[in-house]
């Protein structure tokens, strides 16, 4: 328990640093390293979108059709469904 929270912790910590430089690459630098910030965010957020689909696709193209299931065979009139027969078969 303690691990996973150790590693939580480590998470968090990672994220609102990546926040922070994300942040100072984008509005301290000058032209050319905001935009390329840019570009290589949106490159990758694409290309994470399109990976996912793509595995979509490729489990859908290589998983193999469900087997059909076999319809239950109706009981007969005769018999109630615990397989005694009807009250209009018995005879007094």
């Amino acid at each position: 328990m303690a691990r996973d929270r150790a590693i939580g912790s480590a998470l968090v910590v990672g994220a609102v640093v990546g926040v922070f430089v994300y942040g100072f690459l984008l509005f301290y630098f000058q032209a050319p390293i905001p935009l390329d910030t840019l570009k290589i965010t949106a490159f990758v957020a694409i290309v994470a979108v399109l990976a996912i689909l793509g595995w979509i696709g490729y489990v859908m193209a290589t998983t193999p059709p469900p087997v059909p299931l076999e319809p239950e065979p109706a009981p007969s009139p005769a018999t109630t469904p615990d397989g005694t027969p009807s009250s209009t078969e018995k005879k007094a």
